[in-house]
């Protein structure tokens, strides 16, 4: 077993109990289920939660604002417009959709933008898609539409998408998940694609996959990324299901159909991949699963997969090690809610919410559900605490895209969620409820989420229905900006105009006995000037709703701070900052980063 990426101290201080850490594939020590209710409810009552009122919005901040976004749609040549199928027969798969990639697929340090799309597959439908669609960037917040010339196109109705080096040749492929055949994007280095069809087979009914929430993962250490596919649920369409809701048709849920089980194939290095579903236990639990995340979350030094499951427990699948998991979301604690309820999940994202040197996850989920941040505590554990930080109780607006990021460079994540109901026809039903709503806002101040959406004229005054959201530094100035791919319409580029606190450095790290892209790997920052804190990030390939974003890391320290990589090989890094307001490429095993490109010099 790899060592344990946190100092002794982190360890002692992040656990549950006095008593010495155990292994975490253990289960000896770990609570049983009625400890586990106790220790919620006391939880429970010491934060009040039972006296929240029910339909208590997020806490609302009433200072100046200090996040400031504009809408760089227009000038920004992304011409992208969803499409969900229209067939007008309110079909579960029109309604999940979409995802979305950002990359740097052409090596030249900007990020592009690769936009997944869904199909008409009934004769029913109404318009036409555009198909998926690659844009490439410019620079200054301006990108371009290569989707022909790249050989990017694919007209499959996807669900969602993530990119990761699988064939280790020092480029980025993509993984792109179908209703039917998923397929597969190889880079040729050149700026053009190679399409290849990965072969998902059929759900037990013996209908096609709907499969939802890619991942690329290393799960047996042999330096090539795996591929793990979230399926959602078995289609049937002889089913004919249609709800009603007050009389008014509707979209089917989850639990109309039966839940389809999740997908693992290893990658054999040579190009070919095997499933191993079975074999790792991965394929013996089937729920409705949607976004993915996959990191080592116990610091066991192997990778673990979390997914978000829509009406019904969230699962986490801990890596044993011999190559087969354990799913353990219910004794880690991220099963259910604060208050014990299964939700419907729909995207998640990672980061070191307090700087405590532990990862954290939030995730988004339905209307009249609580909002969740599943704080670490260490040695496997997890707890809920939303409600405690300022995510408040149960709101009306349903949630789907998530981001937790630094958008003004204080150090602390901040947090953007995309939202937009299910249904076009909710406020036929219920007035209180709308199709397209503004998306939310967080900003973190003294230990608490504070919702500053009102103070931001890009999010309050434009409605829509947000499905997949990214976080990048589009036009390479150092500061964050978000992309919004919207469920019928045009996408929304927002660009970060906010004042930055301290200085910023993008980091990309290349692996040699880990992935080439550095999937897996883990860095500890410990800014020069705050000695007493540390900040944890993680590279992984899929993240938020359906979709994947991020795969250069944001560090806020000065000159001077101490930067540690641990990489999913067992090897660590570790580097003194020298240079800020730059991008800086770190080779596994190289003593200093490289200074790819200084970002005031940038295009």
């Amino acid at each position: 077993m790899k060592a344990d990426h946190r100092t002794e101290a982190q360890r002692c201080d992040a656990m549950p109990c006095a008593c010495p850490s155990t292994d975490p594939r253990s289960r000896a020590g770990r609570p049983t289920s009625s400890r586990l209710f106790l220790a919620r409810l006391l939880f429970l009552v010491a934060h009040g939660f039972f006296f929240t009122p029910t339909q208590q919005l997020w806490s609302q901040s009433t200072s100046a604002p200090s996040l400031r976004f504009v809408d760089a749609t227009t000038s920004s040549g992304i011409n992208f417009v969803h499409y969900s199928g229209r067939s007008g027969r309110h079909l579960i798969y029109e309604t999940i959709s979409c995802g979305l990639v950002t990359f740097d697929y052409d090596g030249d340090g900007l990020v592009d933008v690769y936009l997944p799309n869904g199909s008409a597959m009934e004769p029913s439908a109404s318009g036409q898609s555009m198909g998926n669609r690659l844009y490439r960037n410019l620079g200054s917040m301006r990108f371009r539409d290569v989707t022909v010339e790249a050989g990017a196109g694919d007209d499959g109705f996807a669900l969602g998408a993530t990119s990761g080096d699988y064939d280790n040749d020092g480029d980025p492929d993509l993984l792109i998940a179908n209703f039917g055949p998923s397929t597969l994007l190889e880079n040729n280095g050149d700026g053009t694609f190679h399409r290849r069809l990965l072969d998902t087979g059929v759900t037990p009914l013996g209908t096609a996959r709907m499969s939802a929430g890619p991942a690329m993962l290393d799960y047996d250490g042999d330096g090539s990324l795996d591929l793990f596919i979230a399926n959602y649920i078995q289609y049937d369409p002889n089913r004919g299901v249609q709800r009603l809701i007050f009389g008014i048709p509707a979209a089917p849920g989850p639990k109309d159909y039966l839940p389809d089980s999740d997908l693992l194939y290893r990658n054999d290095g040579a190009g070919g991949f095997t499933d191993v579903s079975s074999a790792s236990g991965i394929a013996s639990f089937p729920a409705a699963g949607m976004g993915v995340l996959a990191w080592d979350f116990d610091g066991d030094g192997d990778c673990d997969i979390f997914v978000c499951n829509d009406s019904a427990p969230n699962h986490l699948y801990e890596n044993i090690g011999d190559g087969r998991f354990e799913e353990i979301a219910l004794i880690a604690g991220v099963a259910y809610d604060v208050t014990g309820a299964q939700q419907a999940s729909m995207g998640v994202d990672v980061g070191d919410v307090g700087n405590d040197g532990l990862l954290d996850l939030v995730t988004t989920n339905f209307s009249d559900e609580t909002p969740t941040l599943y704080q670490y505590l260490g040695d496997g554990y997890f707890d809920d605490i939303g409600p405690a930080v300022g995510l408040g109780a149960a709101h009306r607006r349903v949630t789907w895209g998530v981001v937790l990021a630094d958008f003004d460079s204080d150090s602390y994540l901040d947090l953007f969620v995309g939202a937009g109901h299910l249904f076009d026809i909710v406020s036929n039903s219920n007035s209180a409820e709308q199709f397209a709503v503004p998306n939310i806002l967080f900003q973190y101040r003294h230990g608490k989420f504070v919702d500053v959406s009102d103070q931001v004229a890009a999010v309050r005054d434009i409605q829509q229905v947000t499905r997949g959201v990214a976080v990048e530094d589009f036009d390479t100035d150092g500061d964050l900006d978000l992309l919004c791919l919207n469920f019928d319409g045009p996408i929304q580029l927002l660009e970060n105009v906010t004042p930055q606190q301290r200085p910023t450095v993008g980091l990309r790290l290349v692996g040699k006995s880990s992935p080439r892209d550095g999937v897996g790997a883990q860095v500890i920052c410990q800014p020069a000037d705050r000695p007493d804190t540390v900040r944890r990030s993680v590279v992984v390939s899929g993240r938020g709703y359906q979709s994947d974003f991020g795969r250069s890391l944001h560090l806020s320290c000065p000159i001077g701070s101490r930067i540690e990589v641990f990489w999913p090989s067992g090897s660590m890094d570790t580097f003194q900052l020298n240079a800020t307001d730059a991008e800086l490429t770190l080779v596994e095993g190289e003593a200093a980063p490289v200074v790819l490109l200084h970002k005031e010099t940038m295009p």
